[in-house]
């Protein structure tokens, strides 16, 4: 057997730990598949006197990550301290610079500075790989960049963050509020303290604009992506979406149209019958479709230090038999240039829960807006009275464009009878 592929690794949290105990467990297994050995060699991370569970005797071990780019006993650079800044693109570019290849896991990074690392990685002649920064365990990538290649992409979309997820199956389950799970889901562990990063899209934006970045061919472009959360929606609409058929699911969706890529991270309803509507829990789905193979969706744990060492180690074998896939699936020259479609020019179906003073006349009001606007209903729901109290209405629009559903939005907010800011949510459908 060939020589061992010599790993350094940079972190030593839940995924490095899972990393290092992957390949000391399965390492018969990884080796056989590899053609050689995959042994760590060096590691990085903060505290060296913190007890991780592993046995760290005979490892270098380097304060300073970038290190790990010079230390002779390393062949390869695996990132997994986080971070779009900082020392996670401190090591990245380092071993870039070095000519040695690195394995990351950091979404964040690759969303933000994808397009210049990919750039140095090509004119270094060296792989970049990232598995591990999509979809945990699911082999999303791979499924673009290989087993896909020879088809035009029209779209890619998917539950991409885990707990968004969970906290929507659980107020869906058992009809609780937003906050009431959020709570829950931080004790449990699947929720950080501060959630702002899962809770309002900007988790699942980052993996988005990775895959979008794969799927078409082009350049990552993460500012050009429209980015909402969850933390708008509540229970009484997650009960209208079940009585009209819907589960709501937080989605990343790009899709190519005339002219331009459309790009955008937000809740949705989903009709109870689509596949992806079944993905409950903190479970991740990856949906793409091409022109040759129509719609392939792929599912799985989306994080977690098993699923996500699993992706890492993907890479590594890769990197140890020679296969070098151009990073975007093209070569830099040959990427496409489609521009981003601007959320304005969306064109979908919509749900819209008001809540109303119950008087005569306040449904007229809203629908000459709607009317006005250009927006065609669909349907309504209404139950019973309260005369001179708060109701909710949920109107259901037909396909319309976003920036008259906008406009309209904005001045039925401003009528004397709503009583509080709309709630509204767009309605996917095959």
């Amino acid at each position: 057997m060939s020589q061992p592929l010599r790993i350094g690794l940079a972190g030593l949290g839940t995924v490095g730990i899972g990393t290092l105990r992957l390949l000391r467990d399965n390492a018969t297994i990884v080796a056989a598949r590899a053609g050689r050995p995959l042994t760590v060699t060096a590691v990085s991370a903060r505290d060296r006197t913190r007890d991780r569970g592993v046995d760290l005797d005979g490892l270098a071990w380097h304060e300073d990550p970038t290190d790990l780019a010079a230390d002779p006993t390393v062949d390869v650079v695996v990132e997994v301290i986080g971070g779009s800044e900082g020392p996670a693109a401190d090591v990245v570019r380092a071993a870039i610079a070095a000519g040695k290849p690195v394995v990351t896991a950091n979404k964040a990074l690759l969303a933000l500075h994808g397009a210049e690392l990919a750039a140095q990685a090509e004119a270094q002649g060296v792989p970049l790989a990232f598995e591990a920064a999509v979809a945990g365990g699911i082999p999303a990538i791979k499924a673009l960049r290989e087993g896909l290649a020879g088809n035009n992409l029209l779209a890619i979309s998917g539950i991409l963050n885990g707990t968004c997820n969970y906290i929507l199956t659980v107020m869906r389950e058992q009809g609780r509020d937003f906050a009431d799970v959020l709570s829950d889901a931080q004790k449990l562990g699947y929720a950080e303290a501060d959630p702002a990063f899962d809770i309002d899209g900007v988790d699942a934006a980052h993996k988005l604009a990775i895959l979008a970045a794969l799927a078409f061919g082009r350049p990552v472009e993460f500012g050009a992506i429209h980015v909402e959360g969850i933390r708008g929606v509540s229970a009484l609409d997650i009960a209208f979406a079940k009585e009209l058929g819907f589960r709501i699911k937080l989605l990343g969706i790009a899709k190519r149209q005339d002219g331009g890529i459309e790009m955008r991270v937000h809740p949705a309803m989903v009709p109870e019958a689509e596949p992806i509507a079944q993905v409950d829990g903190v479970f991740n789905a990856v949906v793409a479709e091409g022109d040759f193979s129509g719609r392939v969706m792929l599912m799985g744990r989306g994080a977690g230090a098993g699923p996500t060492a699993s992706a890492v180690v993907a890479d590594l074998i890769d990197i140890a038999r020679g296969r070098l896939t151009p990073i975007w699936g093209v070569e830099g020259h040959a990427q496409g240039t489609l521009p981003a479609s601007p959320m304005a020019d969306h064109h979908g179906a919509y749900y819209l829960r008001l809540m109303v003073l119950d008087r005569p006349g306040v449904i007229a009001d809203v629908t000459a807006v709607l009317r006005d606007a250009g927006v065609s209903l669909q349907s309504m729901l209404q139950h019973g009275r309260a005369p001179g109290e708060a109701v909710p209405i949920v109107l259901v629009t037909h396909e319309t464009r976003e920036a008259d559903m906008m406009q309209a939005l904005a001045r039925i907010a401003g009528l004397e009878s709503v009583l509080e800011p709309p709630a509204l949510i767009r309605i996917e459908t095959a």
